[in-house]
C-alpha cells in the first residue's frame, strides 16, 4: 500500500478537498501541519520545489496538490506500481 503524506494549511480549501477525497477513497494518509511542525514542513517544501498547499508526498515522491491527486484517484492510478517501487 502506498504511504500519503500530505502539507497542509488550517485555511487552504484544497487542502480540505485534498483530505476529503482521501477519506472518501479510504485512503490512509499522514498529515503535516505547517505552522505546528515547521522542520518537517522545511524538509517537505524543499523536497517538493513548492510553496503551495496542500503537497501531497506518495512513498515520500512529491506528486503535487489537489488537482494532481484528484486526477491520479480520477485514473485509477493511485495503487499503479510505480508508486508502490518507490518505497
Amino acid at each position: 500500500m502506498n504511504q500519503v503524506k500530505i502539507l497542509t494549511s488550517p485555511s487552504c480549501s484544497y487542502c480540505h478537498a485534498a483530505k476529503d477525497l482521501l477519506q472518501r477513497e479510504g485512503i490512509a494518509y499522514q498529515e503535516v501541519e505547517a505552522f505546528k511542525d515547521s522542520e518537517q514542513t522545511q524538509q517537505l517544501l524543499t523536497q517538493s520545489g513548492q510553496r503551495t498547499f496542500p503537497q501531497i508526498f506518495i512513498n515520500e515522491k512529491p506528486i503535487g496538490g489537489f488537482t494532481e491527486l484528484s486526477k491520479l484517484v480520477r485514473d485509477s492510478e493511485f495503487n499503479l506500481p510505480h508508486f508502490k517501487s518507490l518505497n
